[in-house]
């Protein structure tokens, strides 16, 4: 899924690592799953198969549409002489 399957992976494990490591594995196993049921030779065209895992991304985020907030720090640049320590 690349980019797109990695920052829905984020998102969907709410920036936790753990979160976001059984997130990658979901999408990885839909990955998977869409090869088997190809290997099987349905009578489903493949580009329907080949959504399965786009379409298992999409339901996943819309299911988390407001609940997931980004670091604060996300997207602002790091520099030593600006940095606050806690």
């Amino acid at each position: 899924m690349g980019v797109i399957g990695a920052i829905a992976a984020l998102i969907f494990g709410r920036w936790h690592p753990l979160s976001t490591t059984l997130a990658c594995f979901l999408f990885g196993a839909t990955e998977a799953l869409q090869l088997r049921i190809q290997a099987f030779d349905a009578n489903t065209p493949y580009q329907f198969l080949a959504m399965l895992p786009y379409a298992i991304a999409l339901f996943a985020l819309v299911g988390l549409a407001g609940k997931s907030t980004p670091p604060q720090g996300l997207g602002v640049p790091y520099s030593p002489e600006n940095r606050q320590d806690n």
